[in-house]
């Protein structure tokens, strides 16, 4: 006789419930965590601004329907849109991705934190304009700066200790897990309604990681983390509609998330959720480039230096070798033709070439016309990556997560250059206080589109927490249209 199955509901899965409890119930007292909140909006919101220069990211943003206006909708920093919260969660989400500039978490699982921005600045500003017609108190920043504390705690303790990678699935399904359950406290929803919406976002399953490693890299990695936030926001809209969850979507045998899609194994956790990840969050501050690579970059423009101190050239040049961390090795390692922008900011041996040959490393530089140089491949046929095991221990190192990278040159008379190695980069932790006034001057020039009041305006705000912390979100989104 076969064993029938019980319909009794469990109890809610234990990770449904942490998560629940930490968006309703834990208060962010780190200064620290809200500084550097500060500096990651600006940032992130400056990224989405740049992004607004090419074709291919303004032709998939605005209403579905052209034309359409939406009464106390979201309005999009940067473009004349005013959108329903999901639309608007896109249409920022895939400006906030599209140039790979914007901060980043690497561990077992890397992504980038701040793609929740989409959806959490979009809800926000719907809900002033909408409290504002009907003569409530709006929503002010400092609602926003503790969404997003939260969205990066959730989405970074849960990429600690899971590889969701090495499954084949792609890191925004935690962009909507964590903008379903923050979006969903900032819509006032009660712990069971925010149980419902996060059930929902892991039994969405995951996006496959084909868009992002060859032969298949492609643009959807630009626009990816957009669609992730901005149906986190649709799944909390629905679960603020009383639609049901489902209580075991992880643990589930055979139908659930652990036996479906992650080998039947449970999530590990490294930490209780506090404020830790924005704390240590990773700034994208000099280069647009995979953050496996921003420390060869660095190393690749101090070998550029060299060179000219030298009077010598890249064709000078007859091997480089990489020293570098596992993770590099899986993700940008590539060799072969490169056919779009996607595809090359996903190439270590094109981020470390372009800046040896011109000196610099820009989004611009990942365009065809750049990418057509001959010297660029001809470099990159003599650049090999090798991992060093130290540099894969320090990388995962809980008091350490160094993204080390070591570059050694060898010259076609048969001399070398001394080998140059960058463990941290100028956006990580432990170089802040050299790093905080570049991000400012990378927000800066960011804010070129927008007329001078504006800009003066924006940056009185952004760096001022007393100012900004108090600011209707409405307002302050409103300096940027």
């Amino acid at each position: 006789m076969s064993a029938s199955t019980s319909a009794a509901r469990p109890a809610p899965d234990r990770v449904l419930t942490d998560i629940a409890d930490y968006v309703r119930d834990y208060r962010v007292t780190s200064d620290r965590a809200y500084e550097t909140a500060r500096y990651c909006l600006a940032d992130t919101i400056g990224c989405g601004l740049a992004a607004l220069e090419y074709p291919a990211c303004t032709k998939l943003l605005g209403p579905i329907v052209p034309g359409t206006v939406v009464p106390n909708g979201a309005r999009v920093p940067g473009t004349p849109y005013q959108l329903d919260p999901v639309q608007a969660a896109f249409t920022l989400g895939a400006m906030i991705r599209w140039l790979d500039f914007n901060d980043t978490w690497l561990a077992a699982e890397w992504g980038h934190p701040s793609d929740n921005l989409g959806g959490i600045l979009a809800t926000a500003d719907w809900l002033s304009r909408q409290a504002r017609a009907e003569g409530r108190p709006p929503l002010v920043m400092r609602d926003v700066l503790t969404a997003m504390i939260k969205a990066h705690e959730i989405q970074g303790c849960l990429a600690l200790e899971n590889a969701f990678n090495a499954v084949g699935l792609d890191h925004v399904l935690l962009v909507r897990v964590a903008t379903a359950a923050v979006v969903t406290g900032m819509l006032g929803g009660r712990r069971d309604e925010i149980v419902n919406a996060v059930s929902n976002a892991w039994i969405d399953g995951g996006a496959l990681r084909t868009y992002r490693h060859a032969p298949n890299t492609g643009s959807r990695k630009s626009w990816a983390a957009g669609d992730a936030t901005s149906r986190g926001v649709r799944l909390a809209l629905i679960a603020r509609t009383g639609e049901m969850g489902y209580p075991s979507a992880l643990t589930a045998p055979v139908w659930g998330f652990y036996d479906a899609l992650f080998r039947g194994r449970p999530f590990a956790f490294q930490r209780p959720y506090g404020s830790y990840v924005m704390e240590h969050v990773l700034f994208k501050i000099s280069f647009p480039a995979e953050f496996h690579a921003q420390t060869a970059v660095e190393a690749a423009m101090r070998v550029h230096a060299e060179l000219a101190r030298l009077g010598r050239t890249a064709d000078d040049i007859q091997r480089i070798t990489i020293r570098t961390q596992a993770a590099c090795m899986r993700i940008i390692d590539k060799r072969g033709p490169l056919t779009n922008p996607a595809d090359r900011d996903h190439c270590i041996q094109y981020m470390v070439a372009v800046p040896i040959i011109f000196g610099r490393l820009t989004a611009a530089d990942y365009e065809d016309d750049v990418a057509a140089d001959p010297r660029i491949d001809r470099l990159r046929e003599k650049i090999v990556c090798v991992e060093d095991p130290a540099f894969t221990a320090a990388y995962h190192d809980p008091d350490r997560r160094a993204i080390p990278n070591a570059l050694s040159v060898e010259l076609t008379d048969g001399t070398s250059l001394d080998e140059i190695v960058v463990e941290y980069p100028i956006g990580h932790e432990r170089r802040r206080a050299e790093g905080a006034p570049l991000l400012v001057e990378k927000f800066t020039r960011h804010l070129h589109r927008l007329s001078d009041t504006a800009q003066a305006e924006i940056l009185a705000s952004s760096f001022d927490a007393a100012r900004l912390d108090g600011m209707p979100v409405c307002d302050y989104v409103d300096l940027f249209v």
